[in-house]
């Protein structure tokens, strides 16, 4: 309960905010933008008071003094307008996102029921989406309670912890309060999720023509996934395929199906074996919202800040109020989702510029970018350029997946992105055959994201580059939606349109819906019930800043469950990180194999306790010889804790 009146306090002060700051939106609009800035603040605010002590329940609390500063501020800021009332055009954005934006949010919070540690006969299952990243979200969310920030890898001691962690330290709030991990996760997924479908189909209603065109605008980003489906079911009366080789045309008729449905990653919108089809344009909803969770919090601010631009731009609003706290948004995304801060940047930095071409007033501008900086560069600074200095970061390939390791083109490059996007795409290029400058200036921005994501690579693993791409998808989903609208429309009189409507809609929309069918029904046990007994003895029975010395594999109970550092991770995640980590799993693996000759290698790594345990004896290790040396703590269901004697 406490929880709960602490969550309902920041998204009250949040549309506390934006009720003085920016009265003359529509009252819809307002609750959106206020709920949004309530989420930015609980992930930030305790976060600063955790720079400075614990990260705790206290800092909790203490965050809502500077919550109460910032809406006295707003107050004695507020806008002399009156506050818009709820209005018929108020009354049509509400029941559109009932259509819409309300039936994904439901299936975003089934979702992220059945995704994130859904209780099983005692052990905790996932699903297909979730199944590579959670750990590591769960892994940074219990670790940061009672540390100071910043925090070191909790899988990587001694290094800074510069991955975007906010979204997860939204969880540890939540923790210290009293939640449930799984509840912890689960109802501020739920909340972003709700943000995010809500958010872009009111950004399309201002920026599209005409309110059919938003909900088609909304379909096209969210039930992404272009023509790979017309792989699946070709020939589909032989078998092609088999497990693990060809495996999409494994089957005849309802055993495709039947693949597509139950088989890890054979859904033809994300591949597992890409390099066959080279199917990579994931369904946003199932490959990024639902498992990257960083990519959710990014959207989630990403998309107020994306229609303060737009609706400034619009209507001509030179609002300070407006633009500050636009920077105040763009300013502090880097901690929470980089990708989205550099998307942002480059598409508003090109807006400026056109605008400053038009002689336009630039103050607004100015006011936006200069407060954005002011926020961002510490982070920048402090975290971002840290990590993104390491090996791996910021290197030329053009072509984004489609030129793996530089080897050359594996498709044509347009026909790469049409059967990956689809016939959407077609209506972006037609679009621009249209007399419609605001289009044009909406593709300008697009543009300028996409053409570095497709010469450079900003991380270690090429597909990351997607982070940038569906922002710009996001533009461009307008005027394509715009001008499907408009030829649906031209259609008018000819017999045959509803039928056409049809074709097109399964022929836009069907993978996208097999990818999230699949994800609805996926299942996977990762945590086992004597991972969780384990993880519980762990909490219950260490002290919070202990280390254990373990296997590196990603699923891993002491780290994500009890939030205790471990020597160090998998390279599935540290790799991408940009970090090196083969001294440290050379070590364990010496230490694990023959622990009486390489007895200093727990001292050396600070480890204060010794986990045997399936994986560890998948290095070597056995109880015989670890039972000569150290002290048993716990043993139980196949996993024994051992202590490390000080000195």
């Amino acid at each position: 309960m406490t929880g709960v009146l602490f969550l309902f306090i920041y998204l009250a002060a949040g549309v506390f905010i934006i009720r003085f700051l920016l009265p003359r939106q529509g009252f819809i609009t307002r609750v959106w933008l206020g709920l949004s800035l309530g989420m930015f603040l609980l992930m930030w605010l305790p976060a600063l008071v955790a720079f400075l002590r614990p990260f705790d329940a206290a800092s909790q609390w203490l965050s809502l003094l500077i919550l109460g500063a910032l809406s006295g501020a707003a107050w004695l800021a507020r806008s002399k307008a009156d506050a818009a009332r709820f209005s018929e055009g108020d009354r049509r954005t509400l029941r559109l996102l009932v259509l819409f934006a309300l039936p994904m949010s439901l299936l975003g919070a089934y979702l992220q029921y059945t995704h994130v540690l859904r209780p099983v006969e005692g052990a905790l299952h996932v699903g297909q989406a979730t199944y590579g990243d959670l750990p590591l979200h769960l892994g940074i969310a219990t670790s940061l309670q009672g540390r100071t920030l910043p925090a070191d890898y909790s899988i990587l001691p001694g290094t800074l912890l510069a991955y975007p962690f906010l979204v997860d330290s939204l969880a540890t709030s939540f923790l210290t309060l009293g939640w449930s991990l799984r509840h912890a996760m689960i109802v501020p997924g739920s909340i972003l999720m709700t943000l995010v479908f809500s958010g872009y189909l009111i950004l399309a209603l201002r920026a599209c023509a005409s309110r059919r065109a938003a909900a088609l605008a909304f379909l096209f980003v969210f039930l992404n996934g272009g023509l790979g489906f017309l792989y699946a079911f070709d020939m589909a009366g032989v078998s092609l395929g088999s497990a693990g080789q060809n495996q999409l045309q494994q089957g005849a008729w309802i055993e495709r199906l039947q693949n597509i449905i139950t088989g890890w990653y054979q859904t033809p919108a994300n591949h597992a074996e890409f390099t066959t089809y080279n199917l990579r344009w994931s369904n946003i909803i199932a490959d990024m919202l639902l498992p990257q969770r960083t990519f959710l919090a990014g959207w989630a601010v990403l998309l107020p800040a994306l229609y303060l631009v737009i609706d400034g731009m619009k209507d001509g609003d030179a609002s300070l109020r407006r633009w500050a706290l636009l920077g105040v948004l763009a300013g502090g995304l880097p901690l929470i989702h980089t990708h989205s801060f550099v998307a942002l940047a480059l598409c508003s930095a090109a807006w400026f510029l056109r605008n400053l071409f038009r002689k336009k007033p630039a103050k607004p501008w100015l006011v936006y970018g200069l407060t954005a900086a002011l926020l961002a560069l510490p982070q920048l600074i402090a975290f971002t350029f840290r990590q993104s200095g390491q090996e791996g970061f910021l290197r030329l390939h053009f072509n984004w997946v489609n030129n793996l390791n530089g080897a050359g083109l594996q498709d044509g490059y347009l026909w790469f992105y049409l059967k990956n996007i689809g016939l959407p795409l077609l209506l972006v290029i037609f679009s621009l055959f249209e007399k419609n400058p605001w289009h044009k200036q909406l593709l300008l921005g697009a543009l300028i994201i996409w053409l570095p994501a497709e010469i450079v690579l900003f991380q270690p693993n090429a597909y990351d580059n997607n982070k940038l791409l569906y922002v710009a998808w996001a533009l461009m989903a307008i005027p394509a939606a715009d001008y499907g609208v408009l030829s649906f429309n031209r259609l008018k009189g000819v017999p045959a349109r509803p039928l056409m409507a049809a074709l097109a809609a399964v022929l836009m929309f069907l993978t996208g819906t097999l990818a999230l069918i699949r994800e609805a029904v996926s299942d996977y046990s990762m945590f086992s019930p004597e991972d969780v007994a384990l993880a519980q003895y762990v909490e219950d029975n260490t002290p919070k800043n202990s280390r254990v010395m373990t296997g590196f594999q990603h699923i891993n109970p002491v780290a994500s469950l009890a939030g205790r550092e471990i020597v160090v991770g998998p390279d599935l995640w540290l790799y991408y990180h940009g970090f090196d980590t083969q001294a440290r799993q050379q070590a364990l693996r010496a230490f694990y194999a023959d622990p009486t000759n390489n007895r200093d290698v727990p001292a050396r790594y600070g480890a204060d306790y010794v986990l045997l345990g399936p994986q560890e004896r998948l290095l070597g290790g056995s109880k015989p010889a670890l039972d000569g040396l150290y002290e048993a703590v716990y043993d139980q269901a196949g996993y024994t804790l051992y202590r490390v004697p000080e000195g």
